[in-house]
């Protein structure tokens, strides 16, 4: 058997799909105003979707993939998973890495970030030193062990993907001005509940590997299904859609062809969600992979339409 290299693991690990239609998404749908409508020199913003990309990259592509591959191996659930889209990035099921790999991998990392936001943070660097620990905290509060908010319905979302999505896709426009516009704070959000909605989608095919993990994985699908049957582990994904298309509702008047963009981009979303065969996770995933495309259709489409 061939061993892996050292670059084929960290692309695995990476799983640069999701990092891709969320974060990335996030970070398109503020830096690209900021190119096609501001007079900031090409110079500043290269340095700022530098910054963004690279720690984006360092906590959401590294560090949160790190800690939750670890833990979601250890309670079992990535091991019962179907693994297409979902069930982590399957470097211990395929053996390229080591539980205490990555445990060790984990704690240097948080380790390394934490000493460069006191480092930003006494240099002046207020808002990076900022935006780092938002990242730092959403890392470890999805996963840790100690915290593992994403095995708790609801408040895994809030109180960790949002928080972390949501200060990427501000965060452009909170480095590059003194007051963000409005659109900042209106694209950001609107990205964040799409990039949520989908994930909700990602946890439909390991609704029956997080039951069974120890502890159970009770996220937001696996909560409605225990709660109203398993028809209803879609709602998840469908109330997130839908208040991403009720947010269109503030873009009016202002942003009138965003506003119909995104209200077209949730309604054809939520359809895509109440039509997935459940019981087929090939179907849901490939259903998923609309539903990403679709976050980065909308990503672009209010970031040029502001």
């Amino acid at each position: 058997m061939k061993t892996p290299t050292l670059f084929q693991t960290g692309l695995t690990l990476f799983r640069l799909i999701a990092v891709l239609f969320s974060s990335f998404a996030a970070i398109i749908t503020t830096m690209l105003p900021m190119y096609l409508y501001y007079s900031y020199p090409i110079s500043q913003l290269l340095l700022v979707l530098g910054l963004l990309l690279f720690g984006t990259l360092l906590i959401h592509g590294f560090l949160t993939h790190v800690l939750n591959d670890y833990t979601d191996t250890i309670s079992g659930t990535d091991g019962k998973s179907p693994g297409i889209l979902s069930g982590g990035s399957r470097v211990v099921q395929k053996g390229m890495m080591t539980t205490d790999l990555l445990r060790q991998i984990g704690i240097i990392s948080m380790s390394a970030i934490a000493a460069f936001i006191f480092v930003f943070f006494f240099l002046g660097f207020i808002k990076i030193a900022t935006l780092l620990a938002v990242g730092l905290w959403s890392a470890a509060a999805y996963s840790l062990p100690s915290i593992r908010l994403s095995y708790y319905p609801w408040i895994g979302e809030w109180g960790a993907t949002f928080p972390a999505i949501f200060s990427v896709g501000f965060g452009g426009a909170w480095l590059l001005t003194d007051q963000p516009p409005l659109w900042a704070f209106q694209n950001a959000l609107i990205i964040s509940l799409f990039s949520i909605a989908w994930v909700m989608v990602h946890h439909i095919p390991d609704r029956f590997a997080d039951e069974q993990a120890s502890p159970p994985k009770v996220t937001c699908v696996v909560w409605m299904k225990q709660k109203f049957g398993d028809a209803y582990s879609r709602f998840p994904a469908v109330l997130y859609f839908f208040m991403g298309g009720v947010c269109s509702l503030w873009l009016f008047p202002e942003r009138t062809t965003a506003a119909v963009g995104i209200l077209a981009l949730s309604i054809v979303s939520i359809l895509i969600v109440l039509r997935l065969d459940i019981k087929d996770p090939i179907h849901v995933s490939n259903g998923e992979k609309m539903l990403l495309i679709l976050t980065l259709v909308a990503a672009v489409w209010i970031g040029i339409f502001i």
